[in-house]
Protein backbone atom coordinates (compact mmCIF):
# COMPACT_ATOMS: atom_id res chain seq x y z
CA UNK A 1 0.00 0.00 0.00
CA UNK A 2 1.19 3.36 -0.98
CA UNK A 3 2.38 6.15 1.97
CA UNK A 4 0.53 9.14 1.18
CA UNK A 5 1.73 12.69 2.79
CA UNK A 6 0.42 16.16 2.17
CA UNK A 7 4.11 17.35 0.80
CA UNK A 8 7.37 15.27 -0.16
CA UNK A 9 10.52 16.63 -1.05
CA UNK A 10 12.83 15.21 -2.94
CA UNK A 11 16.38 16.14 -1.75
CA UNK A 12 17.66 17.23 1.61
CA UNK A 13 19.68 20.38 0.82
CA UNK A 14 19.24 24.00 2.09
CA UNK A 15 16.26 23.94 0.29
CA UNK A 16 15.03 20.56 1.09
CA UNK A 17 15.22 20.62 4.95
CA UNK A 18 13.93 23.93 4.92
CA UNK A 19 11.03 23.27 2.67
CA UNK A 20 10.22 20.35 4.62
CA UNK A 21 10.52 21.88 8.44
CA UNK A 22 8.24 24.43 7.12
CA UNK A 23 5.94 22.52 6.01
CA UNK A 24 5.83 20.52 9.45
CA UNK A 25 5.13 23.80 10.67
CA UNK A 26 2.11 24.86 8.99
CA UNK A 27 0.87 21.39 9.92
CA UNK A 28 1.38 19.31 6.79
CA UNK A 29 2.49 15.74 6.93
CA UNK A 30 6.06 15.99 5.38
CA UNK A 31 8.32 13.38 3.85
CA UNK A 32 11.92 14.31 2.50
CA UNK A 33 14.15 11.38 0.38
CA UNK A 34 17.44 12.43 0.41
CA UNK A 35 20.00 9.71 -1.50
CA UNK A 36 23.26 10.56 0.10
CA UNK A 37 23.42 12.97 3.04
CA UNK A 38 21.85 15.68 4.51
CA UNK A 39 22.39 19.04 4.05
CA UNK A 40 23.59 18.25 0.60
CA UNK A 41 26.89 20.16 -1.26
CA UNK A 42 26.06 23.19 0.80
CA UNK A 43 26.76 21.52 3.98
CA UNK A 44 29.03 18.28 3.22
CA UNK A 45 30.94 20.11 0.00
CA UNK A 46 30.38 23.66 -0.46
CA UNK A 47 29.56 26.39 1.51
CA UNK A 48 30.34 25.12 4.62
CA UNK A 49 33.94 23.73 4.64
CA UNK A 50 34.87 25.73 2.38
CA UNK A 51 34.19 28.47 5.04
CA UNK A 52 36.34 26.15 7.43
CA UNK A 53 39.20 25.78 5.01
CA UNK A 54 39.60 29.53 4.05
CA UNK A 55 39.33 30.20 8.02
CA UNK A 56 42.71 28.38 7.86
CA UNK A 57 43.91 30.64 5.17
CA UNK A 58 43.03 33.71 7.38
CA UNK A 59 45.37 32.34 9.88
CA UNK A 60 48.21 31.93 7.54
CA UNK A 61 47.88 35.40 6.26
CA UNK A 62 47.52 36.47 9.70
CA UNK A 63 50.28 35.34 10.97
CA UNK A 64 52.44 36.64 8.11
CA UNK A 65 51.50 40.20 9.35
CA UNK A 66 51.72 39.37 12.57
CA UNK A 67 55.05 41.89 12.76
CA UNK A 68 53.01 44.72 11.69
CA UNK A 69 51.17 44.39 15.27
CA UNK A 70 54.24 44.05 17.09
CA UNK A 71 54.72 39.93 17.24
CA UNK A 72 57.90 37.93 16.03
CA UNK A 73 56.39 34.17 15.44
CA UNK A 74 59.39 31.62 14.48
CA UNK A 75 58.99 28.41 12.96
CA UNK A 76 55.18 27.79 12.06
CA UNK A 77 54.25 24.32 11.27
CA UNK A 78 51.29 23.45 9.34
CA UNK A 79 49.14 20.23 8.51
CA UNK A 80 46.64 19.96 6.13
CA UNK A 81 45.28 17.20 7.56
CA UNK A 82 44.40 18.70 11.03
CA UNK A 83 42.65 21.95 8.80
CA UNK A 84 40.79 19.07 6.52
CA UNK A 85 39.92 17.35 9.54
CA UNK A 86 38.19 20.45 11.07
CA UNK A 87 36.44 21.40 8.40
CA UNK A 88 34.48 18.36 8.13
CA UNK A 89 34.03 18.16 11.71
CA UNK A 90 32.09 21.09 11.28
CA UNK A 91 30.15 19.29 8.31
CA UNK A 92 29.30 16.46 10.60
CA UNK A 93 27.77 18.88 13.15
CA UNK A 94 25.65 20.49 10.82
CA UNK A 95 24.56 17.31 9.47
CA UNK A 96 23.20 15.85 12.60
CA UNK A 97 21.90 18.98 13.43
CA UNK A 98 19.13 18.28 10.57
CA UNK A 99 19.06 15.00 11.40
CA UNK A 100 17.66 16.75 14.74
CA UNK A 101 15.44 19.52 13.22
CA UNK A 102 13.61 17.18 10.92
CA UNK A 103 12.81 14.48 13.67
CA UNK A 104 11.83 17.41 16.07
CA UNK A 105 9.36 18.40 13.79
CA UNK A 106 7.68 15.12 12.92
CA UNK A 107 9.17 14.73 9.25
CA UNK A 108 9.51 11.42 7.87
CA UNK A 109 12.98 10.61 6.42
CA UNK A 110 13.45 8.24 3.21
CA UNK A 111 17.21 7.01 2.44
CA UNK A 112 17.23 6.61 -1.16
CA UNK A 113 17.03 7.48 -4.93
CA UNK A 114 13.76 9.39 -5.55
CA UNK A 115 12.16 8.91 -9.01
CA UNK A 116 8.40 10.27 -10.15
CA UNK A 117 6.04 7.46 -11.72
CA UNK A 118 3.07 9.32 -12.20
CA UNK A 119 1.63 12.99 -10.92
CA UNK A 120 1.87 12.74 -7.23
CA UNK A 121 3.34 9.26 -6.92
CA UNK A 122 7.13 8.61 -6.20
CA UNK A 123 9.20 5.55 -6.26
CA UNK A 124 12.45 5.35 -3.42
CA UNK A 125 14.64 2.78 -3.92
CA UNK A 126 17.82 1.94 -1.34
CA UNK A 127 19.59 -1.10 -0.62
CA UNK A 128 16.06 -2.53 1.19
CA UNK A 129 14.25 -2.34 -2.39
CA UNK A 130 11.35 -0.17 -3.32
CA UNK A 131 8.98 1.62 -2.19
CA UNK A 132 5.98 3.63 -3.25
CA UNK A 133 5.35 7.46 -1.90
CA UNK A 134 2.27 9.43 -3.04
CA UNK A 135 1.39 13.40 -2.10
CA UNK A 136 -0.62 16.10 -2.91
CA UNK A 137 2.65 18.42 -3.51
CA UNK A 138 6.26 17.31 -4.79
CA UNK A 139 8.56 19.21 -4.27
CA UNK A 140 12.36 18.77 -6.32
CA UNK A 141 14.91 20.37 -4.42
CA UNK A 142 17.65 17.85 -6.37
CA UNK A 143 20.40 20.62 -6.50
CA UNK A 144 23.36 20.51 -8.75
CA UNK A 145 26.91 19.40 -9.26
CA UNK A 146 30.57 20.98 -11.32
CA UNK A 147 29.99 21.02 -14.56
CA UNK A 148 32.67 19.20 -16.54
CA UNK A 149 33.86 20.55 -19.85
CA UNK A 150 34.78 18.50 -23.37
CA UNK A 151 38.87 18.64 -22.36
CA UNK A 152 38.85 18.85 -19.30
CA UNK A 153 37.13 16.12 -16.79
CA UNK A 154 38.14 15.35 -13.23
CA UNK A 155 40.12 12.21 -12.56
CA UNK A 156 40.22 12.42 -9.20
CA UNK A 157 43.97 12.47 -8.40
CA UNK A 158 45.65 15.37 -11.20
CA UNK A 159 42.32 16.73 -12.19
CA UNK A 160 39.96 18.02 -9.22
CA UNK A 161 37.02 19.24 -8.85
CA UNK A 162 35.72 21.04 -5.89
CA UNK A 163 35.36 17.64 -4.20
CA UNK A 164 38.84 16.48 -3.86
CA UNK A 165 40.19 20.10 -3.39
CA UNK A 166 38.51 19.99 0.26
CA UNK A 167 40.12 17.25 1.04
CA UNK A 168 43.91 17.67 -0.12
CA UNK A 169 46.41 14.84 1.27
CA UNK A 170 49.08 17.52 0.55
CA UNK A 171 49.14 21.01 -0.22
CA UNK A 172 50.05 20.98 -3.78
CA UNK A 173 53.39 23.04 -5.13
CA UNK A 174 51.30 24.63 -7.84
CA UNK A 175 47.04 24.46 -9.27
CA UNK A 176 45.70 25.85 -12.15
CA UNK A 177 42.00 26.88 -11.68
CA UNK A 178 39.82 27.06 -14.67
CA UNK A 179 36.78 28.84 -13.83
CA UNK A 180 36.70 32.34 -11.68
CA UNK A 181 33.02 32.16 -10.39
CA UNK A 182 32.86 32.82 -6.60
CA UNK A 183 34.19 28.86 -6.40
CA UNK A 184 37.25 29.61 -8.35
CA UNK A 185 38.18 32.58 -6.70
CA UNK A 186 37.78 31.06 -3.37
CA UNK A 187 40.01 28.15 -4.15
CA UNK A 188 42.51 30.40 -5.88
CA UNK A 189 43.26 32.34 -2.60
CA UNK A 190 42.76 29.56 -0.25
CA UNK A 191 45.38 27.55 -2.09
CA UNK A 192 47.69 30.47 -2.87
CA UNK A 193 47.77 31.66 1.42
CA UNK A 194 48.88 27.87 2.02
CA UNK A 195 51.68 28.12 0.23
CA UNK A 196 50.89 27.07 -3.30
CA UNK A 197 51.64 28.85 -6.82
CA UNK A 198 47.81 29.29 -8.52
CA UNK A 199 47.63 30.66 -11.93
CA UNK A 200 43.71 31.38 -12.37
CA UNK A 201 41.74 31.15 -15.94
CA UNK A 202 38.79 32.77 -16.92
CA UNK A 203 37.36 32.72 -20.47
CA UNK A 204 35.25 35.67 -19.72
CA UNK A 205 36.94 39.47 -20.06
CA UNK A 206 37.26 39.91 -16.59
CA UNK A 207 37.17 37.40 -13.33
CA UNK A 208 34.20 37.39 -11.12
CA UNK A 209 31.75 37.89 -14.21
CA UNK A 210 28.75 38.14 -12.25
CA UNK A 211 30.20 41.07 -10.34
CA UNK A 212 30.71 44.60 -10.86
CA UNK A 213 33.82 45.11 -12.82
CA UNK A 214 35.32 47.79 -10.76
CA UNK A 215 34.64 45.25 -8.30
CA UNK A 216 36.20 42.46 -10.53
CA UNK A 217 39.36 44.77 -11.15
CA UNK A 218 40.18 45.44 -7.75
CA UNK A 219 40.19 41.58 -6.85
CA UNK A 220 42.67 40.61 -9.80
CA UNK A 221 44.96 43.60 -8.38
CA UNK A 222 45.02 42.19 -5.40
CA UNK A 223 45.59 38.81 -6.72
CA UNK A 224 48.02 39.80 -9.05
CA UNK A 225 49.89 41.95 -5.81
CA UNK A 226 49.67 38.58 -3.85
CA UNK A 227 51.35 36.57 -6.97
CA UNK A 228 48.58 34.55 -8.25
CA UNK A 229 48.74 34.79 -12.03
CA UNK A 230 45.76 35.79 -13.77
CA UNK A 231 44.55 35.08 -17.30
CA UNK A 232 41.40 36.53 -18.67
CA UNK A 233 40.08 36.00 -21.95
CA UNK A 234 42.13 32.25 -22.27
CA UNK A 235 40.96 29.05 -22.34
CA UNK A 236 42.50 25.81 -21.35
CA UNK A 237 41.64 23.61 -24.75
CA UNK A 238 43.53 20.19 -23.19
CA UNK A 239 45.35 18.58 -20.21
CA UNK A 240 47.71 16.19 -20.30
CA UNK A 241 48.21 14.22 -16.73
CA UNK A 242 51.09 12.29 -16.55
CA UNK A 243 52.89 10.66 -12.87
CA UNK A 244 54.69 14.11 -12.48
CA UNK A 245 52.20 16.78 -13.21
CA UNK A 246 49.71 18.31 -15.72
CA UNK A 247 50.30 19.61 -18.82
CA UNK A 248 47.51 22.13 -19.35
CA UNK A 249 47.34 24.14 -22.82
CA UNK A 250 46.09 27.39 -22.03
CA UNK A 251 45.16 29.70 -25.25
CA UNK A 252 45.72 32.93 -24.24
CA UNK A 253 44.07 36.64 -25.47
CA UNK A 254 46.37 37.44 -28.17
CA UNK A 255 45.54 34.37 -29.25
CA UNK A 256 48.79 32.25 -28.61
CA UNK A 257 49.04 29.07 -26.96
CA UNK A 258 50.87 28.63 -24.02
CA UNK A 259 52.05 25.47 -21.97
CA UNK A 260 51.76 25.32 -18.35
CA UNK A 261 52.41 22.58 -15.95
CA UNK A 262 51.09 21.84 -12.82
CA UNK A 263 50.98 19.36 -10.09
CA UNK A 264 46.79 19.46 -9.64
CA UNK A 265 44.10 21.28 -12.42
CA UNK A 266 40.80 22.56 -10.14
CA UNK A 267 37.82 23.10 -12.28
CA UNK A 268 35.57 25.17 -11.31
CA UNK A 269 33.86 26.36 -14.51
CA UNK A 270 30.19 26.08 -13.45
CA UNK A 271 27.50 23.48 -12.28
CA UNK A 272 24.98 21.93 -13.94
CA UNK A 273 21.47 20.72 -12.53
CA UNK A 274 20.71 17.24 -11.18
CA UNK A 275 17.43 16.96 -13.30
CA UNK A 276 18.28 13.90 -14.69
CA UNK A 277 17.00 10.37 -14.13
CA UNK A 278 13.98 11.85 -12.06
CA UNK A 279 11.40 10.87 -14.21
CA UNK A 280 10.54 14.65 -15.54
CA UNK A 281 10.52 13.38 -19.11
CA UNK A 282 7.34 10.74 -18.76
CA UNK A 283 5.27 13.83 -17.37
CA UNK A 284 6.05 16.31 -19.67
CA UNK A 285 8.19 19.08 -16.65
CA UNK A 286 9.48 21.97 -19.18
CA UNK A 287 13.37 22.07 -19.07
CA UNK A 288 15.78 25.05 -20.23
CA UNK A 289 19.58 24.11 -20.08
CA UNK A 290 19.04 21.33 -18.28
CA UNK A 291 17.30 23.02 -15.07
CA UNK A 292 13.39 22.81 -14.34
CA UNK A 293 11.42 25.66 -15.07
CA UNK A 294 9.35 27.37 -12.53
CA UNK A 295 7.05 30.15 -12.29
CA UNK A 296 7.13 32.63 -9.28
CA UNK A 297 5.93 30.45 -6.56
CA UNK A 298 7.95 27.73 -7.85
CA UNK A 299 5.74 25.83 -9.47
CA UNK A 300 6.22 23.77 -12.70
CA UNK A 301 4.49 23.62 -15.53
CA UNK A 302 2.40 20.38 -14.11
CA UNK A 303 0.03 20.96 -11.74
CA UNK A 304 0.91 19.79 -7.68
CA UNK A 305 5.05 19.49 -8.98
CA UNK A 306 7.59 22.60 -7.77
CA UNK A 307 11.44 23.02 -8.02
CA UNK A 308 13.28 25.17 -5.43
CA UNK A 309 17.21 26.07 -5.12
CA UNK A 310 19.55 25.20 -8.05
CA UNK A 311 17.66 22.54 -10.09
CA UNK A 312 15.56 25.66 -10.55
CA UNK A 313 18.40 27.73 -11.77
CA UNK A 314 20.38 30.79 -11.37
CA UNK A 315 21.29 32.12 -9.26
CA UNK A 316 22.66 28.76 -7.66
CA UNK A 317 22.85 30.08 -3.74
CA UNK A 318 21.93 28.17 -0.59
CA UNK A 319 20.02 30.89 1.14
CA UNK A 320 17.95 31.32 -2.54
CA UNK A 321 17.62 27.53 -2.03
CA UNK A 322 15.55 28.29 1.77
CA UNK A 323 13.71 31.29 1.02
CA UNK A 324 12.30 29.40 -1.77
CA UNK A 325 11.52 26.25 0.14
CA UNK A 326 9.59 29.20 2.75
CA UNK A 327 7.96 30.77 0.50
CA UNK A 328 7.10 27.64 -1.94
CA UNK A 329 5.38 25.66 1.27
CA UNK A 330 3.85 29.01 2.46
CA UNK A 331 2.04 29.59 -1.08
CA UNK A 332 0.78 26.12 -1.56
CA UNK A 333 -0.68 26.34 1.98
CA UNK A 334 -2.10 29.10 1.38
CA UNK A 335 -0.08 31.48 3.77
CA UNK A 336 -1.12 34.67 3.50
CA UNK A 337 1.10 37.78 2.64
CA UNK A 338 3.37 35.65 0.77
CA UNK A 339 6.05 37.81 -1.85
CA UNK A 340 7.38 36.02 -4.89
CA UNK A 341 11.80 36.67 -4.68
CA UNK A 342 13.15 39.64 -6.49
CA UNK A 343 16.23 37.40 -7.56
CA UNK A 344 18.18 40.61 -8.64
CA UNK A 345 18.32 41.56 -5.04
CA UNK A 346 19.89 37.91 -3.32
CA UNK A 347 22.77 38.84 -1.94
CA UNK A 348 26.23 37.59 -3.68
CA UNK A 349 29.07 36.93 -1.26
CA UNK A 350 32.90 35.60 -2.22
CA UNK A 351 34.44 34.21 0.81
CA UNK A 352 38.17 34.77 -0.59
CA UNK A 353 40.60 37.60 0.11
CA UNK A 354 39.98 40.12 -0.63
CA UNK A 355 36.28 39.08 0.23
CA UNK A 356 33.09 40.89 -1.95
CA UNK A 357 29.65 40.80 -1.24
CA UNK A 358 26.89 42.63 -3.65
CA UNK A 359 23.34 42.85 -4.55
CA UNK A 360 20.96 44.26 -7.17
CA UNK A 361 22.31 45.82 -10.34
CA UNK A 362 25.90 46.51 -11.46
CA UNK A 363 27.01 50.22 -12.45
CA UNK A 364 26.91 49.28 -16.15
CA UNK A 365 23.45 47.45 -15.92
CA UNK A 366 21.86 50.15 -14.32
CA UNK A 367 23.58 52.48 -17.54
CA UNK A 368 22.01 50.05 -19.36
CA UNK A 369 18.68 50.51 -18.14
CA UNK A 370 18.40 54.34 -18.92
CA UNK A 371 17.71 55.63 -15.80
CA UNK A 372 19.15 58.90 -14.22
CA UNK A 373 21.86 57.35 -11.58
CA UNK A 374 23.15 58.56 -8.37
CA UNK A 375 26.13 56.53 -7.73
CA UNK A 376 28.50 57.08 -4.61
CA UNK A 377 31.91 55.18 -3.73
CA UNK A 378 34.03 54.96 -0.34
CA UNK A 379 37.34 53.55 -0.32
CA UNK A 380 38.33 51.07 3.13
CA UNK A 381 41.62 53.77 2.92
CA UNK A 382 39.59 56.39 4.59
CA UNK A 383 38.32 54.24 7.01
CA UNK A 384 39.58 54.31 10.11
CA UNK A 385 38.45 50.74 11.71
CA UNK A 386 40.48 49.39 8.54
CA UNK A 387 43.10 50.97 8.59
CA UNK A 388 43.63 50.12 12.19
CA UNK A 389 43.07 46.10 11.30
CA UNK A 390 45.34 46.79 8.62
CA UNK A 391 43.00 45.41 6.24
CA UNK A 392 42.18 48.86 4.16
CA UNK A 393 41.94 47.46 0.53
CA UNK A 394 38.77 47.75 -1.32
CA UNK A 395 35.53 50.21 -1.67
CA UNK A 396 31.75 50.01 -1.02
CA UNK A 397 29.81 51.41 -4.14
CA UNK A 398 25.75 52.14 -3.74
CA UNK A 399 23.65 52.87 -6.75
CA UNK A 400 20.69 54.89 -6.80
CA UNK A 401 17.45 55.67 -9.30
CA UNK A 402 18.41 59.60 -9.38
CA UNK A 403 14.62 60.41 -9.72
CA UNK A 404 13.17 58.46 -7.05
CA UNK A 405 15.44 57.37 -4.59
CA UNK A 406 15.10 54.26 -4.99
CA UNK A 407 18.58 51.81 -3.94
CA UNK A 408 19.09 49.58 -7.55
CA UNK A 409 22.73 48.19 -6.65
CA UNK A 410 25.06 47.65 -3.74
CA UNK A 411 29.00 46.11 -4.27
CA UNK A 412 31.39 45.99 -1.65
CA UNK A 413 34.92 44.78 -1.66
CA UNK A 414 37.52 44.64 1.42
CA UNK A 415 37.59 43.22 5.18
CA UNK A 416 34.68 41.41 6.02
CA UNK A 417 32.01 42.56 3.68
CA UNK A 418 29.76 39.26 3.51
CA UNK A 419 28.86 40.41 7.12
CA UNK A 420 27.98 43.86 6.02
CA UNK A 421 25.83 43.50 2.76
CA UNK A 422 22.98 42.67 4.49
CA UNK A 423 22.38 45.89 5.83
CA UNK A 424 21.71 47.65 2.80
CA UNK A 425 19.90 44.48 1.75
CA UNK A 426 17.26 45.27 4.51
CA UNK A 427 17.24 48.71 3.28
CA UNK A 428 16.46 47.37 -0.40
CA UNK A 429 13.72 45.33 1.14
CA UNK A 430 12.29 48.26 3.64
CA UNK A 431 12.55 50.26 0.41
CA UNK A 432 14.92 53.25 1.72
CA UNK A 433 15.48 55.81 -0.06
CA UNK A 434 19.03 57.61 -0.74
CA UNK A 435 17.85 60.01 1.23
CA UNK A 436 16.64 58.13 4.82
CA UNK A 437 19.89 55.95 4.34
CA UNK A 438 21.94 59.28 4.64
CA UNK A 439 20.24 59.83 8.19
CA UNK A 440 21.10 56.93 9.54
CA UNK A 441 23.11 57.05 12.32
CA UNK A 442 26.27 54.50 11.97
CA UNK A 443 28.48 53.53 14.88
CA UNK A 444 31.76 54.44 15.13
CA UNK A 445 34.54 53.10 14.71
CA UNK A 446 33.44 50.65 12.40
CA UNK A 447 34.03 49.01 9.14
CA UNK A 448 30.13 49.80 7.90
CA UNK A 449 30.78 53.38 8.15
CA UNK A 450 32.37 53.10 4.61
CA UNK A 451 28.28 51.99 3.13
CA UNK A 452 27.30 55.30 4.83
CA UNK A 453 29.79 57.22 3.32
CA UNK A 454 29.10 55.91 -0.28
CA UNK A 455 25.22 56.75 0.40
CA UNK A 456 26.20 60.29 1.03
CA UNK A 457 28.45 60.24 -2.02
CA UNK A 458 25.73 59.68 -4.29
CA UNK A 459 24.28 62.76 -3.52
CA UNK A 460 28.40 64.88 -3.19
CA UNK A 461 27.93 64.93 0.26
CA UNK A 462 30.54 62.46 1.73
CA UNK A 463 32.50 63.69 4.56
CA UNK A 464 35.56 61.79 4.36
CA UNK A 465 36.73 62.05 1.12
Amino acid sequence: MNEAFDVLIIGGGPGGYVAAIRAAQLGLRTALVEKQHLGGICLNWGCIPTKAMLRGAEVAHTLQQAGTFGFSVGQVEFDIGTLVAHSREVSQTLTGGIAYLLKKNGITVFDGRARLTAKGCVSVTSAEGERALQAKHIILATGARPRPLPAIVPDGERIWSYFEALVPQQVPASLLVVGSGAIGVEFASLYHDLGCAVTLVEVAGQILPAEDREVASLVQREFERRGIRVLTQASVSAVRSDAEQAQCSVRLADGREEQIGVERVLLAAGIQANSEDLGLEALGVEIERGFIKTDPWCRTNVAGLYAIGDVAGAPCLAHKASHEGVLCVEKLAGVEGVHPLDKAFIPGCTYARPQVASLGLTEAAAKASGRRLNIGRFDYQANGKALAMGEAGGFVKTIFDADSGELLGAHMVGPEVTEQIQGLGIAQALEATEQSLSQVVFAHPTLSEAMHEAVLAASGKALHQ
